[in-house]
């Protein structure tokens, strides 16, 4: 019985890291067969050399797809950043014109200023986290299905 030419690309945790099967290096990626018959370890850099593996064609479009979507979500996100900093913006101008008329700008101006200064903390920050979780994301979006080069 002969095994199919498709391998499947996993992960697997930094400690179980194991020799490339090519050049002997450390390594968390894996290439399994779909049955779970065989297995062997390999670099991510092997895995986009042509004349070891090529990614099948179904699964290099679906990351094409993916990663169009996600700049599509990257750049709706932008936008709604923009538009809330907006209506911040005209929030603050109109709540400044009421402080103006009461006379109580000194106080008010004060509290509002540090407000405003952890709130913006506080939105850098988490899209800082966004911008990371995005980037960590994006590292496993590769083609998880490949088939194996034959050599002459």
């Amino acid at each position: 019985m002969s095994l199919k030419n498709l391998w499947h690309h996993r992960k697997v945790a930094d400690g179980a890291a194991k020799a490339c099967w090519v050049c002997y290096k450390p390594s968390t990626s894996v290439l399994i067969t779909p049955d779970n018959k065989d297995f062997f370890y390999i670099c991510v850099g092997h895995l986009s050399d042509r004349g070891f593996c090529q990614p099948d064609a179904d699964e290099v479009a679906a990351a094409a797809a993916r990663k169009k979507k996600e700049e599509l979500d990257l750049e709706i996100e932008k936008v709604k950043r923009e538009y809330e900093e907006k209506q911040r913006i005209k929030r603050e101008k109109r709540k400044e014109k009421v402080e103006d008329e009461e006379k109580a700008k000194d106080k008010d101006a004060k509290k509002t200023d540090e407000e405003n200064k952890t709130d913006e903390k506080a939105k850098d920050d988490k899209i800082n986290e966004l911008s990371k979780s995005k980037d960590q994301a994006q590292v496993n979006l590769g083609p998880r299905i490949f088939t194996l080069s034959k050599y002459s």
